[in-house]
């Protein structure tokens, strides 16, 4: 008799993640070996040259392998998980009264993401994952069944319960469970994450929800489950961070190294950019103190009634936007071969935000053709959605001109570095009290440093200066900008 035939295993491969990316760094895992899991759950989340984004399932099943551990860089293409028993999602046929159907799709974990999905639990990568409805993509060739020996049912249940399967492994190496377990495997309950609050907490504070003991109803686990995690994962950090300090052996000019950290994806691309920067773009910084004192004042009477007034980077982002309606040449790009200067009708203004992950630049589209209002609005939106590590690729692409409030940061002044393929960046240093001469007598004033930064194959220093100045006359004088503003 012909040997039983084995179930097939479907590869999960790293999609093609869009934007020019071609990797993705693991930061946790959010199933182990073992888990049953359905289609669209998420499986990992990964850390790509532009957001932290959870990478969902296009198969449901039994997990018998994870390729990788945290921290790892996984190529477009390159195996993520392995699963036993499952169906790609292209492949599945549509949903008809089955029975079976009916209670695969209605099982308490599949409804439990569902409504974290709803509730806004996290990002998908674009181009791939949930969506509200069927669409086409590429089909992955089906895996073709392997023929080989497989112990009986009595033979698989008498042999000895492997230990349990951790999520982490070796790098480039994938964490398996023999065949024979597969049957009791398909029976664990997967980790229960009910609340889209508490997987936050737990992504936040760096932990794998499958490392904290639940105390939950049905095995959930509950936000007290997270806390205490932390606070134990803390102490064991401690001292591992201190062994590691004390045992690493290796030294570099007479200094012991603590430890060796690969760049993330974000940092890399970060490099990248910049480093083109400055090596395709002759820069040229002229920069200004400016007495903001009038601005400062009127601002506290823009607040309306029970509100707030707006931001002191908003007010500051619609001068620079008429200062462009001058001086357009600042909020053009030239083309890939420099020959060419193209000119846009409007801005897209980048927003230059500092976050955990490293400086993100995200995009105000049209950014000219919206009030002080509206653009106070969209900075707080951004600024939000950068820091909490989920701003989509496209909102991070296609700006004109930046503007980088530093002052923020609590410095005065910077040369800051042009944002390619932009031609040039405003930046601005903190609003402080400091001496002035007003009126051949020393008083307080409230003054702003800015800096210019531009390429100057597009202008000249007259040029640049002339943005600067109009610049600072609707600081100094923001009434005389009113109508327009």
């Amino acid at each position: 008799m012909s040997a039983p035939l084995k179930p097939a295993a479907q590869v999960f491969r790293l999609p093609d993640l869009g934007e020019g990316l071609t990797e993705a760094g693991l930061v946790q895992w959010l199933v182990a070996v073992g888990d049953t899991i359905t289609i669209d759950q998420p499986i990992a989340e990964v850390e790509t040259a532009k957001s932290v984004v959870e990478l969902p399932s296009p198969f449901a099943g039994v997990v018998t392998a994870l390729h990788g551990t945290a921290g790892d860089t996984i190529d477009v293409g390159a195996p993520v998980l392995e699963v036993a028993n499952a169906g790609s999602a292209s492949e599945v046929e549509p949903a008809t009264p089955d029975a079976a159907g009916t209670a695969a799709s209605s099982s308490p974990e599949h409804e439990a993401y569902r409504e974290e999905e709803r509730a806004g639990s996290g990002n998908v990568l674009i181009g791939y994952g949930t969506t509200a409805h069927t669409t086409k993509g590429r089909r992955r060739p089906p895996v073709a069944p392997v023929r080989t020996d497989r112990p009986t049912s009595a033979t698989a249940a008498s042999a000895p319960a492997p230990a349990p399967a951790s999520a982490s492994a070796p790098k480039a190496a994938a964490v398996t469970v023999p065949d024979a377990t597969l049957a009791a495997a398909s029976a664990r309950r997967p980790v229960a994450v009910r609340s889209p609050l508490v997987r936050r907490l737990a992504r936040d504070l760096g932990l794998d929800v499958h490392t904290i003991a639940a105390t939950g109803p049905d095995g959930a686990i509950t936000r007290a489950d997270v806390l205490q995690a932390a606070v134990e994962n803390a102490v064991d950090g401690a001292a591992a961070h201190h062994r590691a300090a004390n045992g690493s052996g290796e030294s570099v000019d007479g200094l012991d190294v603590v430890s060796r950290e690969r760049m993330s994806p974000l940092r890399r691309a970060v490099s990248a950019k910049l480093t083109r920067s400055r090596t395709e773009i002759p820069e040229a910084t002229v920069w200004v103190d400016v007495d903001a004192t009038a601005l400062w004042d009127l601002r506290a009477q823009m607040a309306p009634e029970g509100g707030k007034a707006p931001s002191v980077t908003a007010l500051l982002a619609r001068f620079v936007l008429l200062a462009l309606e001058d001086y357009p040449v600042l909020a053009s790009r030239l083309d890939e071969s420099g020959e060419e200067l193209i000119s846009f009708d409007g801005v897209n203004l980048g927003i230059a935000a500092d976050t955990e992950r490293g400086l993100l630049v995200p995009v105000v589209p049209r950014a000219h053709a919206l009030t002080v209002e509206q653009l106070d609005a969209s900075l707080r939106e951004l600024a939000a959605t950068a820091r909490a590590g989920t701003m989509p690729p496209e909102r991070l692409r296609g700006s004109t001109f930046t503007l980088n409030n530093y002052g923020g940061l609590g410095v005065d002044g910077s040369a800051a570095i042009i944002n390619h393929p932009d031609v040039a960046i405003l930046g601005i240093g903190r609003i402080i009290e400091r001496p002035w001469v007003v009126d051949g007598a020393i008083v307080a004033r409230r003054i702003v440093q800015l800096s210019l930064a531009f390429d100057h194959r597009v202008c000249d220093g007259g040029y640049a200066a002339g943005f600067l100045r109009r610049v600072t006359d609707l600081i100094e004088h923001p009434l005389r900008a009113f109508v327009r503003v």
